[in-house]
């Protein structure tokens, strides 16, 4: 059983949802990151989101993209992500880690020693940003061999047709983007979410989590009250550049946010 498959029935029992943080790769300096996913793991995380720095990162907002220039600015590579991964791992064997980013550094890579490195590292999932169904069903043979959950989004604008085209060839959980527009914008609609997740679940038998627009404990029990999965990015993001000068704290404002969203979502 897969480390995320196991993920969701544990918390299922217990009636709990998972907590998902995503942090941006060697941001703001690549000693951050792994005492970093370590700190997310005891302040209540459930798995961990870890996005790999790209030069173009065209769905996220001013945020994470002033993240990924920072770990850029380091020469941070889908190979040294890997790297952080194995050294997690090193010490935890239980959380779940996905990879969050876009095609170009995997297929610069190749996708069959890119599935067989990141297996060979720790890595459960893979959610390629801009890799649409129509263009996947070469690669998911690919990354499902290497014992890798390929994880897809899903928009306020997908229609049943494309729903049932995604889940069927994803695994580990479906990703709902709950805003229209990038990461980091807009408000969140529970409302809309709500009656979004009736329909996907129609479809389905997946996990659903639900991300953007989550920005605090109040918004985390909100979403948690109907999805199985929330996950936090531009709100932890946001501190990691406010505190990039002084790294030594960042990991008590992380730990402070998701703590309260942990503490809000099990109420």
């Amino acid at each position: 059983m897969s480390r995320i498959k196991a993920c969701f029935d544990g918390l299922r029992t217990r009636k709990r949802q998972a907590l998902i943080p995503y942090i941006t790769a060697g941001d703001p300096h690549p000693s951050v990151t792994v005492p970093l996913m370590h700190a997310m793991v005891k302040a209540g995380a459930n798995m961990l989101e870890l996005g790999v720095p790209f030069s173009d990162p065209m769905a996220d907002g001013p945020v994470v993209q002033a993240a990924c220039e920072r770990a850029l600015k380091h020469h941070v590579s889908l190979r040294h992500v890997l790297e952080m991964v194995r050294e997690f791992r090193s010490r935890d064997d239980h959380t779940p880690v996905v990879l969050m980013g876009y095609l170009n550094p995997i297929e610069a890579m190749g996708y069959t020693e890119f599935a067989r490195a990141a297996h060979a590292a720790g890595v459960d999932g893979v959610l390629t940003v801009d890799m649409p169904p129509e263009e996947a069903h070469e690669v998911v043979p690919i990354f499902r061999a290497a014992q890798l959950d390929p994880i897809f989004l899903l928009a306020p604008t997908s229609s049943d047709e494309r729903i049932a085209k995604i889940c069927a060839l994803a695994s580990g959980f479906i990703y709902y983007v709950s805003l229209k527009g990038v990461t980091g914008a807009g408000s969140l609609d529970v409302a809309a979410v709500t009656t979004k997740l009736k329909q996907i679940r129609a479809l389905t038998d997946l996990p659903v989590g639900v991300g953007f627009g989550i920005r605090d404990a109040a918004s985390a029990a909100q979403v948690a009250a109907v999805a199985d999965a929330v996950v936090v990015g531009s709100a932890l993001v946001r501190k990691l550049g406010e505190f990039a000068g002084q790294p030594h704290k960042i990991e008590q404002e992380v730990v402070l946010i998701l703590s309260q969203m942990r503490a809000a979502m099990d109420v």
